[in-house]
């Protein structure tokens, strides 16, 4: 299967060692099976860093994950906005896990968690506004064993 990462950078050797903060689902290395989503994500990571080249790596991914600690959202949004924001609050529960599969928190969804977060909003509102949004996905690679065991870098394409 491929998967793709959104960078200004060529990544043949992804690592966890980068990942300078939490995220969604903790510090990771971070892939989707959207294109269009890591192309959009390449360029605005370009642009917030003022760089020019925005780089849409793509990866063979071996789906063998059996021997893998792994955690899956699936459509379960309560679990899920409940994960994100212990994520984003510094919470290290995502490191019982070498790989995390769900729903990725793009502009519009995170200022939804946002409301959540801060308690504006009570998660059912949450969890039906999130739901009228169109739905992508994120791969978090958590430990470097995942990583190297089924990541193969394939190419790269400037976007």
């Amino acid at each position: 299967m491929n998967v793709y990462h959104g960078s200004t950078e060529i990544v043949k050797n992804p690592d966890i060692k980068h990942s300078y903060r939490a995220l969604d689902f903790g510090m990771g290395f971070y892939v989707t099976t959207v294109r269009e989503q890591a192309e959009k994500w390449a360029r605005r990571k370009a642009a917030i860093l003022g760089k020019g080249n925005a780089i849409m790596n793509v990866y063979q991914m071996n789906k063998d994950v059996r021997e893998f600690v792994i955690k899956s959202f699936d459509e379960d949004l309560v679990e899920w906005i409940d994960f994100v924001c212990k994520c984003r609050d510094g919470e290290k529960d995502y490191l019982k896990y070498d790989l995390i599969f769900g729903k990725v928190a793009n502009d519009k969804v995170f200022r939804v968690v946002d409301m959540y977060h801060t308690g504006i909003w009570d998660k059912e509102r949450a969890i039906k506004e999130i739901k009228a949004y169109p739905s992508y996905d994120q791969i978090a690679f958590i430990s470097q064993e995942a990583i190297d065991r089924l990541l193969v870098f394939e190419s790269f394409e400037e976007v």
